[in-house]
């Protein structure tokens, strides 16, 4: 489906002025409108996140998180708005935000396609749901999103080389769910490696979605596979109430998401677990504290969305000033 010769974006002026960026940067916009409508009219409000703190989302799959100087301190640039978005709902039940993300990728993460340095998620957290419900909620938010772009968007999309009816057809049985341990199976019968114990590898999520006839969730990924917000199963205790959503057509992940852990001894307990520091959590664990509310969420990736809806190729043609892993970008 890709391109090796095109795996990194031409200078941005070129980039720019390309109609396949034109046109993406169109559908985008009308993703992020669909997006906001629905979502309000879901009681969500829309609450802008910190892009920098003391600390950020520590399970990130292998990519280093940024630093900057400030006023003498060390703090995070955020690779999720995971930990602002569950303190946040000390103010309000229902949210969501787009936020910006930096994760410094390995540079061989430039091979999947799928990757960026500075990418947006359409982030939503809701209070006293569960993980079905936050991907009931999910799965109505992508089509709604789909069906509203392939009306507005028509002609970009077939001037693309995608057939908006062709895209709506995959959308039109509810998505499949497997367990992390089905897909395992999956895996193994089509004679891939994966251990049934760690993350599905990113060739084994790419495989997975080729041979998928539409949007589908794993959920109850491994205890220990995600960060230690994610909420146990109080039912299976070596696995995770958690899911990922992804996409067909070899075009993977596209959101991620589950329950959170939201007691106090229980964060701190599993923060000690994957080896982090509590102390340096001080903010969000006094937050945790003083108590907040269960809750479900997720991060569905914009670029990500936008590129499954073109179809094009590189995630790095759907934003104006692309950073590649292991490039340098503008």
């Amino acid at each position: 489906m890709t391109d090796p010769d095109r795996r990194f974006p031409p200078p941005p002026g070129q980039h720019l002025r390309s109609p396949v960026t034109q046109r993406a940067l169109r559908v985008q916009d009308q993703v992020l409108v669909a997006a906001r409508a629905f979502l309000r009219q879901e009681g969500c409000i829309e609450l802008p996140t910190p892009v920098v703190g003391p600390v950020t989302d520590p399970g990130v799959r292998g990519a280093k998180q940024l630093d900057v100087s400030l006023y003498g301190h060390r703090y995070k640039l955020m690779t999720s708005a995971i930990l602002y978005k569950q303190a946040s709902l000390t103010a309000t039940s229902r949210l969501f935000c787009v936020a910006a993300n930096l994760r410094a990728e390995p540079p061989e993460t430039a091979d999947t396609a799928r990757h960026l340095v500075e990418f947006n998620q359409i982030d939503v957290e809701l209070a006293h749901v569960s993980r079905s419900d936050a991907q009931e909620l999910l799965e109505r938010l992508v089509v709604h999103v789909v069906n509203h772009v392939t009306d507005v968007c028509t002609s970009d999309l077939t001037a693309l080389g995608r057939d908006p009816a062709n895209l709506v057809s995959l959308l039109d049985e509810p998505f499949e769910t497997l367990t992390h341990r089905e897909a395992v199976t999956r895996l193994h019968d089509l004679q891939h490696t994966q251990d049934l114990h760690a993350e599905i590898s990113w060739s084994g999520e790419a495989l997975l979605s080729q041979k998928a006839a539409g949007p589908f969730f794993i959920t109850h990924y491994p205890r220990g596979s995600r960060g230690f917000y994610d909420r146990q199963d109080p039912d299976e205790r070596d696995v995770l109430r958690n899911f990922d959503l992804l996409a067909p057509g070899g075009f993977g992940e596209l959101a991620s998401g589950g329950e959170r852990e939201h007691d106090y001894t229980r964060v701190v307990t599993k923060m000690r677990e994957t080896g982090e520091n509590p102390a340096k959590y001080r903010w969000y664990l006094d937050v945790l504290r003083d108590g907040i509310p269960p809750s479900s969420g997720f991060g569905l990736g914009l670029e990500r969305l936008t590129r499954f809806i073109t179809g094009l190729d590189y995630l790095w043609q759907t934003t104006a000033y692309p950073k590649v892993p292991g490039q340098l970008g503008t």
